[in-house]
């Protein structure tokens, strides 16, 4: 069928071939895998790069009324990170912003932040003419020699050039660092050289542990994979920070493994989400298979839930309480009480680290390669999705 090349897979998942590195390789022609293991490098590289830029541009007018990070895709989940990591005491809005151009309100009292990692996305670029014609401070991340970088050239604005080593969505880091660099010459975030050094260090080790090579009963990436195949998988986060992960987790599902996921914040699905694990996909429902039918007639086991639960048990560094704390601890244990209950099986990603960044590198990494474990799993290439394609160009001029 026309625009469906490289579509395969099967329907049940492979549990052998992840322990066997050649029919990995074999699979990942694209090296899906190793760009994701890139992302420790990512952090470096693109602090370095951002060094470069003269963000000290952004200084000379104070800072500003609000911060809007325009992009879509992975681009657009740099927002959601640096409002995450900016916390609730940030001096300033931080809106991420999904559509083409800049809300209404935008002027020159504010600082718009364009991201498109091709450097020529219809919403980036919208954005950055946008903020340019109304006057408000522009900084530009994307692909260099980009329409993006002439627009910010013409705008006379920052750019930080982030080299296409890797799809977008396996680019999040390369992305995100530079826009957390900017928040941070404005004041928006207190992201120091430490904490970067520490969340690249932390993405490396992740990076090992989920290596092809390691077998699936020591690869945590692997046995979370196995864990969701065949399932429909829930993804919550008990934090703001940990629904960050959740969402960028929907996300790597979808797109690598082409899984249908839910995923949102804990707080949210206490107000009625939970009440899927009562479902018919959850693991009370009653099993309508026949005991004394023939085994050729036997009808495979329903798909059901699979619940992750990416759990945050850190404080930004300017919470002054433990009460957020411990009202998302108790909802984490609650739900994985409810879970237990109605035998929907749950995995769970505990956050590490010290700094804001470094935990929520905790809670992707893992995830983000068993997006791509999962595919393989299932014998599709995680790089090939050609719906994308020929939805860009059904949509497309």
């Amino acid at each position: 069928m026309e625009g469906t090349a490289g579509v395969s897979g099967r329907r049940v998942a492979d549990e052998s071939m992840l322990d066997d590195p050649e029919a990995v390789a074999n699979h990942d022609p694209g090296g899906m895998l190793r760009f994701t293991a890139s992302a420790g490098a990512q952090v470096r590289e693109s602090a370095a790069l951002a060094a470069e830029a003269n963000l000290a541009l952004l200084e000379d007018e104070g800072r500003p009324r609000a911060v809007v990070i325009a992009g879509i895709g992975t681009a657009g989940r740099t927002g959601d990170v640096l409002a995450t990591v900016a916390g609730p005491r940030c001096p300033v809005p931080v809106i991420p912003h999904r559509s083409a151009g800049v809300p209404g309100w935008v002027g020159a009292a504010d600082v718009v932040i364009a991201v498109s990692a091709s450097g020529r996305s219809p919403e980036a670029l919208g954005a950055a003419e946008a903020a340019h014609r109304r006057g408000a401070r522009l900084v530009a991340v994307g692909a260099p020699d980009s329409q993006l970088q002439s627009v910010a050239e013409r705008a006379r604005a920052p750019f930080i050039p982030v080299p296409r080593r890797a799809p977008a969505r396996a680019s999040l880091w390369a992305l995100t660092v530079p826009v957390l660099l900017a928040a941070r010459t404005l004041g928006l975030v207190k992201v120091n050289e430490a904490d970067l050094a520490e969340t690249a260090a932390r993405l490396d080790a992740d990076a090992d542990r989920c290596r092809s090579t390691a077998e699936s009963f020591v690869n945590p990436a692997k046995s979370l994979a196995l864990g969701l195949a065949g399932s429909i998988p829930i993804v919550w986060g008990s934090s703001p920070l940990a629904t960050v992960a959740a969402r960028r987790f929907g996300d790597t599902l979808s797109a690598n493994a082409r899984y249908p996921v839910v995923t949102g914040a804990l707080g949210e699905a206490g107000r009625g989400r939970v009440g899927l694990l009562d479902g018919v996909f959850g693991g009370l429902v009653e099993s309508t298979r026949d005991i004394f039918a023939d085994g050729d007639e036997v009808e495979p086991d329903p798909t059901r839930l699979r619940l992750v639960l990416l759990r945050d048990g850190g404080l930004n560094a300017d919470d002054d309480t433990d009460e957020p704390l411990a009202v998302e601890e108790r909802r984490a244990d609650a739900v994985q009480t409810l879970a237990e209950r109605r035998g929907v099986r749950c995995d769970v990603v505990t956050a590490e680290g010290g700094s804001a960044l470094e935990r929520l590198a905790s809670l992707i990494a893992v995830p983000d390669f068993a997006s791509i474990y999962l595919a393989l799993a299932h014998g599709l290439d995680p790089m090939a999705v050609p719906a994308v394609t020929e939805m860009k160009e059904l949509s497309n001029p």
